[in-house]
């Protein structure tokens, strides 16, 4: 049993931790991300995918083209995704899982697709790792970057008052993925894999344990979508248990790091916003605002659960059905509290084992 006044310690200092780091990161970031959306000058790798798709990389768009170019993407993308999981069985590195069935394929399509990313099933006995990595990882990468994408629109719509277009749909998904997301999941996922995450084509690993049982141990490229699955807010897991599973999100330090890629752009976007319209004072008081949020939810969240009342809850430290004793209340319920505030979608603890006053 944790000491309640320890657990406290702790949940102030991974706190400071992650104000501080997000504090200094924000700034270069939203800067960044300010000049990507912003610069007229376009790489040699995206000029080559505008001239494949057809599209005029320095043209602008207006509002209804550019909502007309975001449903059809998002339309073939989910028809990419559903079929996809449909050919599961024709697919190399299937792992020997059949096809999902229509419903669940469909469900599962338009959930990556619309950055819900809900689960109903089993990823890791359900889609082999084709599926996972062609068709799941890759939506995670666009929705993320059509999120962006349309937030960027709505700036542009503040600060392009004399003007009747605000950007164009294809620059924006092509910069915000190559130029943002890639790079930064590429260096989290090796991050990732030096903390412990798995990153392997393994497949199913069957073992004989010391007491003489068998166990199955399930392989798979996880870092790689594990990154992008946090730095985009995406939310989906590699495995059934999400980010509680040990392969998924080993320990104390690995769960700190996540809890930082699913925070790191939303709160870099204020910056961004302010250096677009031309007044970094907007851009901090948004930032300030977002920050007592997330601040007071923290809060409210922990004390919810260290104080849950009740024989079991106090001589287990807290409230600690649901919640990996690698973790302990403090790092659940900030993971919680993040992942809920940006809908993230992922979890290292079972929100429907909270308590009474905590569940989110």
């Amino acid at each position: 049993m944790v000491p309640t006044g320890t657990e406290w310690t702790l949940f102030a200092a991974q706190l400071l931790t992650l104000a501080v780091v997000l504090g200094l990161v924000q700034v270069p970031l939203g800067d960044h991300i300010a000049r990507v959306f912003t610069t007229t000058k376009h790489w040699r790798a995206e000029r080559g995918f505008y001239r494949i798709i057809g599209a005029d990389g320095d043209a602008e768009q207006s509002w209804s083209v550019y909502l007309r170019s975001v449903l059809v993407f998002s339309l073939v993308g989910i028809l990419l995704v559903y079929v996809f999981q449909r050919l599961q069985t024709w697919l190399p590195w299937s792992l020997g899982l059949g096809r999902p069935g229509e419903a669940l394929s469909f469900n599962t399509a338009v959930s990556f697709v619309t950055n819900t990313n809900w689960q109903s099933y089993s990823p890791d006995t359900t889609l082999g790792y084709t599926v996972q990595l062609v068709a799941l990882a890759v939506q995670n990468f666009l929705s993320a970057a059509v999120g962006i994408a349309v937030a960027v629109a709505l700036v542009r719509g503040f600060s392009y008052r004399r003007t009747s277009t605000i950007g164009n749909f294809w620059v924006d998904l092509t910069r915000g993925t190559l130029r943002i997301l890639l790079p930064l999941s590429i260096v989290a996922a090796i991050v990732l894999m030096a903390g412990g995450v798995i990153q392997n084509l393994g497949g199913f690993q069957h073992i004989t344990t010391v007491t003489g049982a068998t166990a199955t141990i399930p392989g798979g490229p996880v870092a790689s979508q594990e990154a992008i699955k946090e730095l985009g807010t995406n939310g989906g897991g590699f495995y059934n248990a999400n980010s509680a599973h040990p392969f998924e999100n080993p320990s104390a330090a690995t769960n700190l790091f996540e809890i930082f890629l699913l925070l790191l752009i939303p709160f870099s976007l204020p910056r961004a916003f302010g250096r677009m319209v031309g007044d970094q004072r907007q851009g901090w008081a948004i930032l300030a605002t977002m920050g007592v949020f997330w601040l007071v939810s923290n809060v409210l969240l922990f004390w919810a659960e260290i104080s849950a009342s009740g024989t079991a809850p106090q001589l287990a430290g807290g409230a600690m059905e649901g919640k990996e004793d690698r973790f302990g209340i403090a790092a659940s319920t900030i993971f919680t509290s993040s992942t809920t505030l940006t809908s993230t979608g992922a979890v290292n603890s079972m929100h429907d084992s909270y308590t009474a006053l905590g569940v989110p």
